[in-house]
């Protein structure tokens, strides 16, 4: 790694698990939504424009912010920032969408497998090719061996009555929107550098992913009609600020950790999370308790052996 990691890795490693965290009980709140007004996709952009609206309020109130935001739209401006560092919002769009589709229905722990599957392997590949800010990390042994034992628990996730009572099709959007997450975590990472501002690469990234669920949700409106009235309880409208907690707090970790080491700190909050939230609110579809521990295990197990041993 370069030399802007100067983080302990221990804190590092722990803002990445305080992430997967508020991923997995964004996963249920925005699930919950999702059943209730059945149709995720306009859920996942209600969890969307509360988000981009919390940070309109913000931004003004913080001169670092409103500094990284003229610096923002003055290179979207004159074409300097690259197009694609702008779309790590669609990614999340992504996520978001998936999780209204899917966590209310399988439950969070077989959302977050699915979506461990896809960061892992994504991950793994965007570290080595340099995409994330802290330019190309060395696939060691351990990072292997985390990403592989990562992918075991996806495995066991898998067994038992999972396939009998819950379509593929289902545990493969998670699978992309993991995908999604890494490159999210890489291209938000390299804006947030480029600005000299994580909260305005936030901000860019909820702009983009507004802008795409509005789209979508257009589409999804169209062809199965308006959803359901929305709920009142408060709670189920809190996604998009866990959103815009988890996005700002990834945009600056990321130099300090890799892609991967960021993502695998982030699985294993949210595995820990995820299976607390459906033991004391299952769902039909929720794996076995044996299951639940061997999950845990070997997240944990998994990141430990991607720890970096020593600091260059």
């Amino acid at each position: 790694m370069t030399g802007t990691r100067s983080l302990p890795t221990w804190i590092a490693l722990g803002g990445a698990v305080s992430i997967g965290v508020m991923t997995a009980v964004q996963a249920r709140i925005n699930g919950v939504l999702g059943v209730r007004i059945d149709d995720g996709i306009v859920a996942g952009l209600i969890s969307f424009v509360v988000g981009l609206v919390f940070l309109i309020v913000v931004v003004p109130f913080l001169p670092s912010a409103r500094a990284g935001a003229r610096r923002l739209f003055t290179g979207i401006r004159s074409r300097t920032i690259p197009f694609w560092m702008l779309l790590g919002g669609t990614c999340g769009a992504l996520t978001v969408s998936t999780q209204g589709l899917v966590a209310g229905v399988l439950g969070v722990s077989l959302f977050t497998v699915g979506v461990v599957a896809g960061q892992t392997l994504h991950a793994l590949l965007l570290d080595r090719i340099g995409f994330g800010p802290s330019g190309v990390v060395a696939v060691t042994r351990g990072r292997v061996i985390g990403g592989a034992l990562a992918l075991v628990a996806v495995a066991i996730s898998l067994g038992g009555d999972v396939l009998a009572s819950a379509p593929l099709w289902l545990l493969l959007l998670p699978f992309l929107a993991g995908a999604g997450i890494a490159w999210q975590s890489g291209a938000n990472g390299r804006l947030a550098r480029t600005v000299a501002s994580p909260i305005s690469a936030t901000l860019m990234s909820f702009i983009a992913g507004t802008l795409a669920l509005l789209v979508a949700a257009g589409i999804s409106v169209a062809a199965q009609g308006t959803p359901q009235a929305l709920p009142t309880e408060p709670w189920l409208y809190i996604g998009g600020l866990l959103g815009f907690c988890y996005i700002l707090l990834g945009a600056w970790l990321v130099a300090h950790t890799g892609v991967l080491l960021l993502g695998l700190g982030s699985v294993l909050g949210q595995l820990i999370t995820s299976i607390a939230i459906d033991l004391i609110w299952p769902v039909d579809a929720a794996p076995a308790l044996w299951q639940l521990i061997a999950m845990i295990l070997i997240a944990v197990a998994s990141v430990i052996v991607a720890l970096p041993r020593r600091r260059r």
